[in-house]
């Protein structure tokens, strides 16, 4: 076999072009693994780890597009470059054969006379520019890009809101404004129940929990995961819970987010005692004490907040739906998996693509669990050295910017989630595998059926493992719920119905 890299200089295609084009190469006749990646540091030391990166080609920048190859041969290297070549080619001129197609905003805002919303997803470097072009033309942003620096979020929230706009990001993954999904939603009612949030997941997760109850959304705001940072003070939140009390559709409304500074809290809490409308709050892992003389009612998990935000749409008293008859079934389930249990396998291990679905099962387990070790912060946890690494009982949230450096977010891709499935099979102390599927708008078109050749590999072992699944999706949802859930189910997962209820049977069983 022979090690081969094309480079290509100063040329950038975004990371779900270049997967979907990898995907493909493995199969060319004479070719052992093969890959296409920009040239980030993360990209670069993955190639490396895989055999596909020369030592000579390490320098390559993430403004470089590194083609990489491990063949039979000269002729099967060559063919991959070929193949590659001929996808991006195919794709220019796709992309180039629509109906309506502008080269700059100013040109788009021109065609599509009376548009008023913009999508940005561009490199960070070159997405704060643009959303000043939008909001100059009276658009509003969703801004799904990262890596822009808080000075230009302030700055351009500051500017939305003069001029009466939403600015929602950046790193806003989700939104649903007038029964349009926008990002990564799911198809969902529309109802009577608005949400504001700061989390992408989380926002899917109340609005699929109040669908399922047969009630629906009316509009869904994301602000971006940085708003409530006491730099940003809760800009976005604020114009959020104004838009949703003046809206004539919504009656009740949900807050979605970690726990803010006490400051930016206090702002909330004022804006909300001037809005006469129900008000649910999950603000996971806050202290519930800060809302008890306020006119928001706390829900302390996503599932708690989307069934008292449809209880209240009832006219019925809001509460918690975790009581003593669901417990009891979980811990039924419990005591049949550990009997199958040796005397190693005592932890969980985590792994989640949804950020605030992996906060909120450890804000569940950490009192329980002692030692949680962890990619992200939580007052409470140990933060992995290394993160390629678990030890102990582990929770990853894999959407994270580690992992989606110059890569899909695994919702899109769930490549990278199965390799690191596959390594945690293989540690004799893991008794339990957690972890989400999503599906909607912007998945993987089969985000369950790609995992499933770990979870085979896992049943060959003599030693069995429990996976447990939460599926945060519709019966509108093209992956289909059902259809996701089959799968997982017909090889022995226990699929559960929330996130909460998952992360709860989890540490029933350790």
């Amino acid at each position: 076999m022979i090690t081969k890299n094309f480079i290509r200089s100063n040329t950038y295609y975004d990371s779900v072009t270049l997967m979907m084009i990898s995907s493909k190469l493995s199969a060319i006749d004479g070719v052992e693994n093969a890959a296409v990646m920009m040239g980030s540091e993360y990209n670069k030391q993955l190639m490396s780890d895989s055999g596909l990166l020369l030592e000579e080609h390490m320098n390559a920048t993430p403004n470089d597009m590194i083609i990489g190859v491990v063949a039979a041969n000269d002729e099967a290297a060559a063919a991959v470059q070929k193949a590659v070549e001929e996808a991006l080619e195919e794709k220019n001129n796709q992309s180039a054969a629509g109906d309506i197609k502008s080269k700059t905003l100013e040109g788009a805002s021109r065609r599509l006379q009376g548009a008023n919303f913009a999508v940005v997803s561009l490199p960070g470097r070159y997405a704060a520019r643009e959303v000043d072009k939008a909001l100059d033309h009276d658009l509003n942003v969703l801004l799904f890009s990262d890596n822009i620096s808080v000075e230009d979020e302030i700055r351009l929230k500051d500017k939305a809101i003069g001029k009466g706009l939403l600015m929602m990001g950046p790193d806003c993954g989700t939104a649903i404004i007038n029964g349009v999904s926008l990002g990564f939603a799911n198809k969902v009612n529309r109802g009577n129940i608005g949400i504001v949030a700061a989390s992408g997941t989380g926002l899917q997760e109340v609005s699929v929990i109040v669908h399922k109850a047969g009630f629906g959304i009316s509009h869904a705001i994301g602000t971006g995961g940085r708003d409530l940072k006491p730099e940003v003070g809760g800009r976005m939140m604020l114009v959020g819970l104004e838009a949703l009390s003046e809206d004539q559709d919504t009656d009740v409304i949900v807050i979605v987010t970690k726990p803010p500074g006490v400051e930016v809290m206090k702002k909330i809490l004022l804006k909300a005692s001037m809005i006469s409308k129900p008000i649910i709050g999950c603000f996971l892992g806050g202290d519930p004490q800060l809302l008890e003389e306020s006119n928001v009612v706390y829900a302390k998990t996503l599932e708690d907040a989307g069934v008292m935000a449809v209880q209240v749409a009832r006219g019925e008293i809001p509460r918690s739906e975790w009581d003593q008859d669901r417990k009891q079934k979980l811990e039924d389930i419990a005591t049949q998996e550990k009997l199958k249990y040796d005397n190693q396998q005592k932890y969980i291990r985590g792994l989640y693509s949804g950020g605030t679905l992996t906060y909120e099962a450890m804000l569940l387990g950490k009192d329980m669990l002692g030692t949680i070790n962890t990619n992200i912060k939580m007052d409470g946890t140990t933060f992995l050295i290394n993160v390629e690494k678990s030890y102990g009982h582990t929770f990853l949230d894999m959407g994270d910017d580690y992992f989606t450096d110059g890569r899909p977010h695994p919702m899109i891709d769930p490549r990278l989630r199965l390799q690191r499935m596959e390594s945690e099979i293989d540690d004799p102390e893991v008794a339990v595998i957690s972890f989400d599927i999503l599906l909607g708008y912007g998945s993987h078109e089969d985000p369950a059926g790609a995992l499933l050749p770990a979870i085979r590999k896992a049943k060959l072992k003599e030693r069995p493992i429990t996976f447990i699944a939460t599926i945060c999706g519709t019966d509108g949802d093209s992956q289909g719920l059902e259809t996701q859930k089959a799968k997982l189910e017909d090889l022995g997962v226990i699929v559960m119905n929330s996130n909460a209820e998952a992360s709860r049977l989890a540490l029933m069983l350790v």
